[in-house]
């Protein structure tokens, strides 16, 4: 019993002895291996490659301006190389910290909002730390507009009542003095198609079994097809991202509604498991799951790319659990769902003319970047890249403008036959065609009252059947004139 004990105090020094020795040894430096830099037009992205995760501080300097950035028990590995063209980066120098650590500074050559995260490993890259420099006042979705209150606050001033941000209430206007006023000029604007070349920056999306990155193919095709919409009359091109850099997934329809922009596309070449899948898709969201086997799992993987490009988790999602949001975003999205359908259909009607389908009709799935509620928005995925054959033609310049050639087609025979009221495709079709015995096109200086009363109809009943929510009328406008 005696030798038990003896035998059970030593092996408890020994556990104590070892554990102090433990302590006593330095902690795992973190070896920096690699420093990437990705410049966009409101931001730059610095990205640290790491052996093992890395505590970081991060802050600003004056006088001048600089932005130092200290690493806990890490030391630089390699040589920093960086192309600081297009960043508020002049100049990067690093030197080791006193008790440890490492530090690199960045001269600035102007103001930077700094926000910086670490990333646990995934498939693509290990531990990262990533420095994100937002540049105050450039950003399109700093204060971005939510579709729902927006609807919301309309719906208040519809009713007359109070705005809940403390507004007052809106003065009421005479629907008698508001039906006199002259009709406005057709304003004849630009229909807007938003194109998002998927992945970037630190995403590259799909590698080909040749080496093809499908950030680089997509972005290709993006430029071709942003030069023929901007060619074409009635038509602006808004890019998402024109450089190599990763934009968030929320973020590219945040950027499409500040544009205001009539229809979203997002461009893709993706991969699948085997390399035997081929052909072109088109997906619109989906609201209750996906409709094939193969749209889900595009859907997920899609998904993922936040976490491969490098988003920290902390993205707003503004709860929307009140009726009246629910309502509007349930009615807003069917709307929109089904001109994404109807324009999805057209894409890849135009899509068979020029490579092989791999469905024959318009799928639908869960994709993030899809979910806004006030823009139709289509997914095109313009081949599988892990097709050798197809990440081949995928390559080849040709292809590749027949594929951009075919979705403005499938696009512009939608819009042609349904341009949005005040666009100039909506203003060229109603002074084109012939009115109709019961229709009268609006001339300049023509009121809405004046229109009812020429033709016998009280102002209400002219609305009702022209479906006109208010009281602003255009020239060369078509009214529908009941009863004639």
């Amino acid at each position: 019993m005696r030798r038990r004990n003896i035998l059970t105090t030593g092996y408890r020094l020994l556990l104590g002895l070892l554990w102090l020795t433990c302590l006593a040894l330095p902690a795992q430096a973190a070896q920096v291996d690699n420093i990437r830099l990705w410049a966009a037009p409101d931001h730059a992205r610095l990205v640290f490659d790491l052996s093992a995760h890395a505590e970081a501080n991060v802050f600003v300097l004056d006088n001048p301006r600089r932005l130092v950035i200290d690493l806990d028990e890490s030391r630089l590995d390699t040589d920093i190389v960086l192309d600081l063209a297009g960043s508020a980066i002049t100049a990067v120098r690093s030197a080791a910290r006193e008790g440890g650590g490492l530090r690199v500074v960045l001269d600035l050559s102007r103001e930077v909002e700094p926000r910086h995260f670490t990333l646990a490993p995934n498939e693509q890259y290990g531990h990262r730390l990533v420095v994100d420099m937002e540049y105050p006042g450039e950003s399109a979705v700093q204060n971005p507009i939510d579709p729902i209150e927006a609807m919301i606050r309309e719906q208040e001033i519809a009713a007359n009542r109070p705005i809940d941000a403390g507004g007052e209430p809106p003065a009421a206007v005479d629907p008698e003095v508001a039906a006199r006023q002259p009709a406005a000029p057709h304003p004849r604007r630009d229909i807007i198609i938003a194109i998002d070349a998927g992945h970037g920056g630190e995403d590259p999306g799909a590698i080909g079994p040749g080496g093809t990155r499908e950030k680089d193919v997509v972005l290709e095709i993006s430029r071709r097809l942003q030069r023929l919409v901007d060619s074409t009359e009635g038509f602006r091109a808004v890019m998402i991202r024109d450089s190599d850099y990763y934009v968030g997934l929320r973020q590219r329809t945040r950027i499409a509604r500040e544009q205001k922009a009539d229809f979203f596309v997002s461009i893709h070449a993706d991969a699948f498991t085997s390399p035997r899948p081929n052909g072109s898709s088109v997906y619109a969201l989906s609201q209750r799951g996906a409709t094939s086997e193969t749209a889900q799992w595009l859907a997920a993987s899609e998904n993922q790319a936040d976490l491969i490009g490098g988003v920290d988790g902390n993205l707003s999602l503004d709860d929307k659990d009140e009726v009246l949001r629910g309502v509007l975003l349930d009615l807003t999205m069917t709307a929109t769902l089904n001109d994404s359908l109807a324009i999805g259909g057209q894409v890849l009607d135009q899509m068979g003319r020029v490579n092989r389908l791999h469905k024959s009709n318009v799928e639908q799935a869960g994709f993030m970047v899809l979910k806004s509620p006030d823009i139709p928005s289509l997914l095109i995925e313009t081949g599988f890249i892990s097709n050798p054959e197809e990440e081949r033609r995928l390559r080849d310049s040709g292809h590749q403008q027949r594929l951009a050639q075919s979705i403005f087609a499938g696009i512009q025979a939608h819009f042609r036959t349904h341009p949005p009221p005040a666009s100039l495709l909506a203003w060229q079709r109603d002074n084109q065609r012939t009115t109709a015995s019961n229709e009268y096109r609006i001339q300049p200086g023509d009121t809405l009252s004046q229109i009812a009363a020429r033709h016998g109809l009280p102002v209400t009943q002219l609305k009702q059947a022209n479906e006109l929510n208010g009281d602003v009328i255009r020239v060369g406008q078509v009214l529908r004139i009941p009863g004639s």
